[in-house]
């Protein structure tokens, strides 16, 4: 079919709906290919397969020959390793659900667009039931880990910063303080789900430890790149990057579980610059009352 008989709207759409739907009808694939869960496996490579369909359907009112983005496949595949399948299907939903609103544009133009939507809503609903990924169990041991990293060392290094006044000095501290924070919170969450009867309080602890420890080294990084005199930019690079891990934690966390992502973002921001802040000051009155020089 030819490009003239609709408005460059909807041909821009059905182009667009057409690289979706085999970026989409790839990155499935590839979940089937990895799901240990035969159940799961099915499931994703009937939803690849459907993707694939749609293609094809697009393709008529196209005319266009396309391959998957392998960009954005590959970049998906990346995401999966770091943060796992769940994140990654919750986040193609969000983007389907936007391009149902595109499809309902496209209903008088393309008959096919009422199964297309069908099947769409048919994916959401198959993958919600079957979502039930491991680390998903231990958010709240890894919220624990990154909570209490992001407050005691943002406001631990903030305070240190005006009191040392050299990014070695500072790096060093906040590694010997963050190392030891890192082994008595899983030990604590270790003792704490022990007591609580959690069967998995090992495994918990651990999530707890990896998110301190992560967080520690990057809070720590931009005093080990600046030079000892620049501690002041150090901090201001230290206070973005906490910044960034409360936006990818709360994003990340809302995209899983389907919840509001802005009052938790500015929320546990707001905690963590306000006792950064204190620290701040308080390390500012302790070298000007104690007249501490290193």
């Amino acid at each position: 079919m030819c490009q003239t008989k609709y408005s460059k709207r909807s041909y821009k759409l059905m182009k667009a709906f057409q690289q979706d739907e085999l970026n989409s009808a790839a990155i499935y694939a590839h979940f089937a290919h990895c799901d240990k869960d035969k159940k799961n496996c099915q499931v994703l490579q009937q939803i690849a397969n459907d993707e694939a369909h749609h293609a094809t359907v697009w393709k008529k009112y196209t005319n266009k020959h396309m391959r998957p983005n392998m960009f954005k496949v590959w970049w998906f595949r990346i995401l999966t390793y770091l943060l796992g399948y769940t994140f990654v299907i919750k986040l193609l939903e969000l983007h389907e659900y936007e391009g149902i609103k595109g499809l309902e544009e496209l209903k008088k133009e393309v008959p096919e667009v009422e199964d297309i939507i069908n099947d769409e809503k048919k994916h959401e609903k198959q993958l919600i039931e079957m979502l039930d990924e491991e680390r998903l169990n231990y958010i709240g041991a890894m919220v624990l880990g990154l909570n209490d990293a992001l407050v005691e060392l943002t406001g631990a290094i903030a305070g240190l910063t005006f009191v040392l006044m050299n990014t070695t000095l500072i790096a060093m501290s906040g590694v010997i303080t963050g190392i030891a924070a890192t082994l008595s919170m899983a030990a604590s969450n270790y003792l704490a789900e022990r007591a609580d009867g959690n069967p998995n309080a090992l495994k918990a602890s651990f999530y707890t430890g990896i998110a301190y420890l992560i967080t520690v080294v990057c809070l720590v990084m931009p005093y080990l790149l600046f030079p000892n005199e620049m501690f002041l930019w150090a901090l201001v690079c230290m206070i973005a990057i906490v910044v960034l891990l409360v936006f990818v934690f709360n994003f990340y966390i809302a995209t899983v579980r389907s919840e509001p992502f802005l009052p938790k973002f500015i929320e546990m921001s707001a905690i963590s610059l306000s006792v950064a802040l204190i620290s701040f000051l308080i390390g500012l009155a302790a070298k000007t009352f104690f007249g501490i020089e290193v």
